[in-house]
């Protein structure tokens, strides 16, 4: 078994698709117990979820809807959220020309491989939902975790809809696992590079974009990528969240410090809302042991990530 085999839901659906088209497929997909995937039609007043498999029906029953359905730990809003999107399933048998299907299944089994990730590691999630305080994402087969916005990047933002959008497609590391408790605790910001990686990208006397992430009585600090902000004198007229272009007046590793000066305020996007910053990665497989943002030369500020303990992520 490997990632591959429990990402995210949305993945596999045409391959499922193959391997149910023949008898001998589905039995081997019963016999293996193979997770598969299709895109669920409908939710009936029972909150069993009706799956399209290309050509042929299926059902999964509402307590094989998700982990925690049968106990009451996960909420209904679960199963019925799914109605239009792809689920994960394995099939457990056929009954009236109807095959069973079982999402719980699945996600047993990618549950049990990822609380299994070392911390450190990498893994593709996908972004479900956007909270104030964070971001849900799918870890595999469906199985929920949670970045909170403090480990989505080093620059602060008011909001993850900032960094992300649901349905993206991103990368997370591990924290810590609880087995007790069925959860994987993830981290992003390291995986956007260090202050270092980040800075080697600008040159002072360049002219680029940014986004003023707050304003203080001293200056504006202003996001250059995810992982790296600089300041700027203050300047009338602008408000947090404000596209701009700025100057670079000077890089100082030794400091952990970038001096800017605003040379524009940029117009809004058509809807007025700011489209989230692309994501750079420096970091999208292996295992990460420690992380140090802060440039070897700078005796100031240390920030840097442990990985394995539960309160791990920084020391400022």
């Amino acid at each position: 078994m490997n990632l591959q085999d429990f990402a995210p839901e949305g993945s596999r659906i045409q391959k499922s698709q193959t391997l149910l088209s023949t008898p001998a497929g589905l039995q081997t997909a019963i016999e293996g117990q193979t997770i598969l995937e299709g895109i669920a039609v409908s939710c009936d007043r029972a909150h069993n979820l009706a799956v399209d498999l290309g050509g042929l029906r299926g059902v999964i029953p509402r307590t094989e809807c998700a982990l925690g359905v049968a106990d009451g730990k996960t909420r209904e809003i679960a199963i019925l959220s799914r109605v239009g999107k792809p689920v994960c399933f394995v099939v457990t048998g056929m009954e009236d020309g109807v095959l069973q299907l079982s999402r719980r299944r699945a996600q047993e089994q990618a549950l049990g491989f990822l609380l299994s990730r070392q911390p450190g590691e990498v893994l593709p999630v996908c972004v479900t939902h956007l909270e104030p305080f964070g971001a849900f994402v799918d870890i595999g087969c469906g199985v929920p975790s949670f970045i909170g916005i403090e480990n989505i990047s080093v620059s602060r933002i008011s909001h993850p809809a900032e960094r992300f959008a649901c349905g993206q497609n991103i990368y997370a590391a591990v924290l810590y696992t609880d087995p007790s408790e069925g959860r994987v605790h993830l981290t992003h910001r390291e995986l956007l590079g260090t202050w270092a990686e980040n800075a080697a990208c600008f040159q002072a006397g360049e002219t680029v974009r940014g986004i003023v992430r707050s304003i203080e009585s001293y200056g504006i600090f202003i996001e250059l990528a995810p992982n790296l902000s600089g300041l700027a004198e203050r300047r009338a007229g602008l408000c947090a969240g404000d596209a701009v272009s700025i100057y670079i007046k000077s890089i100082l590793p030794e400091r952990m410090k970038i001096k800017l000066a605003v040379i524009d305020r940029l117009p809004p996007s058509p809807d007025g809302r700011p489209d989230p910053t692309p994501l750079r990665y420096f970091i999208t497989e292996g295992r990460i042991q420690q992380w140090v943002y802060s440039p070897p030369c700078c005796a100031g500020k240390y920030i840097a990530t442990k990985f394995g303990e539960p309160d791990s992520p920084s020391c400022p």
